[in-house]
């Protein structure tokens, strides 16, 4: 272990249509940071892609961000042997630029997908959570699903289309999706999270709308069958011995769980525990381990489900980085199982330098 503060770089913001989601998860994070323990700098990465050193989530929200003339523009230094970022302009950075670990709060493409961990491990620097493997399986709901199957998970009747398809017999993809799901069905870009782009078809003009809004969004659109039942979910936290904590359920005040369900329509609801037969929440708990391990996640997860009226447990998804704002089930529910905020932070921290030790530990040549 290091016996000084750690040095934490949390990085938030992003490109993707989940930058605002990060700017409240990296806030909280932040908040709860042991200054104890951690020496703690920020990085903010615009949603045009640049890195500004010093910002914060909520000098973000009251200015925006800093041109490059007025900010602090920074690059991590590709050098395995003294990892650093650097100011672009030369000016010195705290600790020189090196920091412990990063704690990557990023939501969707460009950040939760394993690009980022991918940038993180060549540069040899320790991050939270998943890693290049587990980001992209996360992140890929038709991959996701494809290595769920493969390990005998139960899932909804799902058919992925792509985006090349649609443009070349759109007619063609509306009938396959008639013929092997039918009315309602729900329609999701495959790379994208926060229920951005996802809608429910009742009828085929709501199909072919709905097929053309995730296509704006990704190549590659999962269709699945509509399941009618209750929302549950586990969280899941650990590296090679994961544990599941209590499950919660999700009351919409909408007619399924969108972006403005999640984050803006006070309507919604989180239960916490669920209501659930102790059968069934251990069944959920078994589940929601082995999607983890199914996908090769790391650190923190969120698994979430269908239960339906006769009790059938139905797998949906992973996200291997669930949101931390404060109306976030992933925190909440560790909470109800007993680890607090701060608690879950520290577990997180040490998981990701665990991790990391794992990956430098192991030989890559034959010399």
């Amino acid at each position: 272990m290091i016996d000084r503060a750690l040095h934490v770089a949390v990085l938030f913001g992003g490109q993707s249509g989940e930058h605002e989601v990060s700017l409240n998860s990296a806030s909280a994070v932040l908040q709860a940071l042991d200054r104890d323990k951690y020496s703690v700098e920020t990085i903010g990465i615009s949603q045009s892609g640049q890195w500004f050193w010093g910002v914060t989530p909520e000098g973000i929200h009251a200015h925006g961000f800093p041109t490059p003339e007025e900010g602090c523009q920074v690059t991590l230094v590709h050098d395995p042997v003294t990892p650093r970022f650097l100011a672009l302009d030369g000016r010195p950075l705290a600790n020189g630029g090196r920091v412990d670990l990063v704690f990557p709060v990023l939501h969707g493409p460009y950040g939760e997908d394993g690009t980022i961990q991918g940038l993180l491990e060549v540069s040899h620097v320790a991050y939270v959570g998943s890693g290049v493997l587990g980001s992209a399986l996360g992140m890929d709901k038709d991959r996701m699903k494809a290595v769920f199957a493969q390990a005998g998970l139960p899932l909804a009747t799902y058919l992925t289309l792509m985006r090349s398809e649609l443009r070349r017999d759109l007619a063609g993809c509306i009938q396959k999706v008639e013929d092997k799901l039918g009315y309602p069905c729900f329609v999701k870009p495959a790379n994208l999270g926060s229920s951005v782009g996802i809608s429910k078809a009742k009828d085929r003009a709501e199909l072919q709308d709905a097929l053309e809004l995730a296509a704006v969004y990704d190549r590659k659109i999962v269709v699945e069958e509509t399941i009618s039942g209750r929302e549950i979910e586990v969280s899941v936290l650990g590296n090679d011995d994961p544990e599941a904590s209590l499950a919660g359920e999700i009351l919409p005040g909408k007619e399924f769980y969108d972006y403005e369900a999640k984050y803006q329509d006070a309507g919604s609801q989180l239960r916490i525990p669920a209501p659930l037969r102790p059968n069934t929440l251990v069944t959920m708990q078994q589940i929601a381990v082995k999607a983890f391990q199914a996908v090769d996640a790391a650190g923190l997860g969120r698994v979430d489900f269908f239960l339906t009226t006769d009790e059938r447990v139905i797998l949906n998804e992973i996200n291997t980085m669930p949101g931390f704002t404060q109306i976030s089930m992933y925190a909440k529910l560790w909470q109800a199982s007993g680890l607090s905020y701060k608690e879950l932070i520290d577990r997180l921290i040490d998981l990701g330098l665990q991790r990391y030790q794992d990956l430098r530990d192991r030989k890559i040549t034959r010399v």
